[in-house]
């Protein structure tokens, strides 16, 4: 599979010294709309992962400004804002369970590293901060993000057997929507699917590769497949719009398709390959990741490869030309999962 090479160009003009901002226009970072804790949670990962592929020294700044902005971003009481005007003013009193599921998934994944000892115990402390507001959580993805949070935090500490109890307490959680909800033709957590769908079977894979429950890895791949099952259409990746979703019994939209759930779907395939062992999963993941590429709904190239950014979805009229953060961090998620599982393989 030929893939684009890796560049942060446009991950670095979209960051200045408070943060990753959130939007552009076109190319062009709005400032007018300031930053989130969803963004910087998204970016601190991608350049921990690029750090751990590549051992990249010179990516260490942006590891900091993100890391250094989520600290900012925490509450005295542990619960995190999300939104940040360009102004530095807080624009919520508090933010989403999202946002603070990211923030535990991104710390953890700081923790698990090899960054520097400092990185590491500032990340430990906004998680320790963070968790005790998650088992207020009533959204399965948060719930999940929590998971993927958890799972790196137990390689950080394997000796904290807390650590389990937690990841096996919300991922029973999640098998508890799925008993609730799910049928012999809906296999999912929730009567509908919206956004960054393929997290919650992620979540149930990790779980199950750290805690050997087997169930998780039933409810993983059944949940998994059902997704494959609606996201696939005439061998391209279609994923539900968010202008209407896919409630159960309905019409699915087609359209807007949002690069995030490509990039979801792609990190959820490769982590169902490595538990599982199943090639299926991995020309899966590369089928996916076509979707930046071209093979889509549309024909259109989601990637921008002269700025390294990513173009927001797909319309039913082409591509939204803006390349927000959102999209371009998705978009180096996914590729950056390709690359490591090429290190992992060679």
């Amino acid at each position: 599979m030929d893939l684009p090479p890796i560049k942060l160009d446009f991950l670095k003009s979209l960051t200045d010294d408070t943060g990753i901002i959130q939007h552009a226009k076109f190319a062009t970072p709005k400032r007018k709309e300031g930053y989130t804790t969803d963004d910087n949670a998204r970016a601190l990962m991608a350049c921990v992962k690029y750090h751990q592929i590549y051992d990249g020294s010179e990516i260490e700044k942006l590891i900091d400004v993100y890391l250094s902005f989520l600290l900012h971003m925490q509450r005295p009481d542990g619960r995190m804002h999300n939104f940040l005007s360009y102004h530095r003013r807080f624009e919520d009193k508090v933010g989403s369970e999202d946002c603070m599921g990211r923030a535990l998934w991104a710390c953890g994944r700081t923790m698990s590293s090899s960054l520097h000892t400092e990185k590491k115990l500032i990340s430990k402390e906004i998680f320790d901060k963070v968790f005790p507001w998650v088992p207020d959580f009533k959204s399965p993805r948060s719930k999940a993000f929590a998971v993927l949070g958890l799972c790196h935090y137990y390689k950080a500490y394997p000796q904290d057997q807390n650590v389990i109890l937690n990841m096996k307490a919300l991922a029973d959680q999640l098998l508890n929507n799925y008993k609730l909800e799910s049928s012999s033709d809906w296999r999912w957590f929730e009567s509908y699917l919206t956004y960054v769908n393929g997290r919650l079977p992620q979540a149930l894979f990790k779980a199950y590769e750290n805690t050997n429950v087997k169930k998780y890895l039933q409810i993983a791949k059944e949940s998994f497949d059902f997704l494959l099952g609606v996201g696939m259409i005439d061998q391209k990746f279609v994923p539900v719009g968010n202008n209407g979703w896919y409630r159960k019994g309905r019409e699915r939209a087609m359209y807007d398709q949002q690069s995030i759930e490509a990039s979801c779907m792609v990190e959820a395939a490769l982590d169902a390959f490595r538990v599982t062992g199943d090639e299926k999963y991995r020309r899966t993941a590369e089928d996916v990741f076509d979707w930046f590429l071209g093979k889509n709904s549309q024909g259109v190239v989601v990637y921008n490869p002269e700025t390294g950014g990513c173009y927001d979805g797909i319309t039913p009229e082409g591509l939204n030309l803006n390349q927000g953060a959102e999209s371009t961090v998705s978009y180096l998620l996914a590729r950056l999962e390709l690359a490591a599982l090429k290190k992992s393989c060679s």
